[in-house]
């Protein structure tokens, strides 16, 4: 029989006989905000029964949190060793998933309900996204467009500059 660091759980009958100790493991769960605890609970626990003690832990609502092994959502009702987790498993805890479909993206420009494109649709002067008829600076009145027009005239005065051939006199 091993000893852990808890004392182990051990129950009487109601006649005083004692029972065998039920075996226990020691799991690492990763919080939400990337904390990484120890916890040692009898080997039959049910995630029902981790996720309640883990909500303790944390101070967050246990309706409020899932966990997570192996890229999996555990059900409340299974054990944790029908889903593989041993001796010195990491679960993970995680929020509540959020109802529905990722929400589609819209134009942002005035008036216009159109999806905005993705990539060719983010201006990288104003951080917005927009639609194939006002992706263009010119087309969405971008506030950047001046800061892009000089940039663009400073870079070709730079470009002309350079190129430019000087005549040596007296030759």
């Amino acid at each position: 029989m091993r000893s852990n660091s808890i004392s182990s759980i051990s129950s009487v009958s109601s006649r005083g006989s004692s029972v065998e100790p039920e075996e226990t493991m020691q799991i690492f769960v990763k919080t939400v905000a990337g904390d990484t605890f120890p916890i040692t609970i009898p080997q039959s626990t049910s995630v029902g029964t981790l996720r309640a003690l883990c909500a303790l832990r944390t101070n967050i609502p246990e309706t409020d949190l899932r966990i997570v092994y192996a890229g999996k959502h555990l059900s409340l009702s299974e054990r944790l060793t029908a889903c593989n987790v041993t001796q010195d498993s990491t679960l993970h805890m995680a929020l509540p998933l959020r109802g529905g479909a990722p929400k589609k993206i819209r134009c942002g420009a005035k008036d216009c309900k159109d999806a905005a494109q993705r990539i060719v649709g983010d201006c990288g002067f104003c951080q917005g996204h927009f639609c194939g008829k006002h992706r263009m600076l010119e087309s969405h009145n971008c506030p950047g467009l001046e800061d892009c027009k000089k940039e663009e005239k400073d870079r070709n005065t730079q470009k002309l500059e350079s190129e430019r051939t000087v005549a040596i006199k007296g030759i």
